[in-house]
């Protein structure tokens, strides 16, 4: 067994047994691993200490639940590990700014530690093969763009420290934030129909430490609003990662950010340099679509 299997079956039976309260030296047992080199290892795979790790995983459970107003915030606390509601509070407003009760009340896109799929970080796929682990089945392919697509949204300005790096940071969701916002207005984009629907992270002309995020849909080419924002997918060479999910919030959160840092590791192994954008394509704007694409603009050849 490679040591990264070791971590991922601790990975596994956290997620498994979210509430239990086990040592770092009853994990490493469960990793067959000495709980010295147990604790170093898990750090260095997850890049987190296995304590933070699980409560930041708790977190998460927590954020699922609290949807639920059926149940009040201390049961839910305590289901998922926590022992009291005043630490729930402190741990929940630390990580994401908010308190449980103002999140509840006020529901927004939060950032969330996701559970890592360590195979990953050590399987390169051929193009055109699927790959299928955990919760994402993903697949890349070369596409040749002969006409640049036209999109027409709005954008936001994000902080970078604040959502990066992905899967990892807590926080409020700001590019979910600009997606909520387009999704309010939508309807006044006269759109192509069933046209596409697009992501996409840029530097743009935001100031220093932030990037421009936009949110679109698709338009014909001479297509003019004043109200809206354009954005160009140009003509030229992809590699298009198409994934899909079990259901549309796995797609835009955890199967997102994996199918990203997959992409990056894919590009790496097989030589290729990406510019400095990834648009996210959505074909299905219905809350049932459950796949989508990343395009990678690729440059050249190192």
């Amino acid at each position: 067994m490679h040591a990264w299997e070791s971590i991922q079956r601790v990975l596994d039976f956290i997620e498994n047994h979210i509430a239990e309260n086990k040592t770092p030296a009853e994990l490493a047992e469960i990793a067959c691993l000495s709980p010295f080199y147990f604790q170093r290892l898990f750090t260095r795979l997850v890049k987190r200490p296995v304590n933070d790790y699980i409560k930041m995983r708790r977190l998460a459970h927590a954020c699922e639940t609290l949807e639920d107003k059926s149940k009040r915030i201390l049961d839910i606390a305590l289901e998922c590990g926590f022992n009291s509601h005043e630490f729930f509070t402190k741990t929940f407003k630390n990580a994401f700014g908010i308190t449980p009760e103002e999140y509840r009340e006020h529901p927004v896109m939060l950032n969330q530690f996701d559970k890592p799929d360590l195979l990953l970080n050590y399987v390169v796929i051929d193009e055109g093969v699927p790959l299928i682990s955990d919760s994402l089945v993903l697949e890349f392919n070369k596409k040749t763009l002969e006409q640049p697509i036209i999109f027409m949204g709005l954008t936001g300005v994000i902080p970078i420290k604040d959502q990066m790096p992905l899967g990892e940071a807590t926080g409020i969701d700001m590019p979910g934030e600009v997606w909520n916002r387009f999704h309010t207005i939508k309807h006044s984009i006269p759109r192509i129909s069933g046209g596409r629907e697009l992501g996409a992270a840029y530097l743009g002309d935001a100031p220093k430490g932030c990037f421009t995020y936009f949110a679109g849909a698709e338009v014909e080419d001479k297509t003019e609003d004043s109200r809206f924002q354009k954005w160009v997918l140009p003509a030229g060479n992809y590699i298009v990662c198409g994934f899909e999910a079990e259901n549309f919030e796995l797609l835009v959160t955890v199967a997102l950010n994996k199918a990203v840092k997959y992409s990056i590791h894919w590009l790496e192994k097989h030589n290729l340099k990406m510019d400095a954008y990834s648009p996210e394509m959505y074909y299905d704007s219905t809350p049932e679509a459950t796949y989508m694409e990343l395009w990678l603009p690729v440059l050249e050849t190192r």
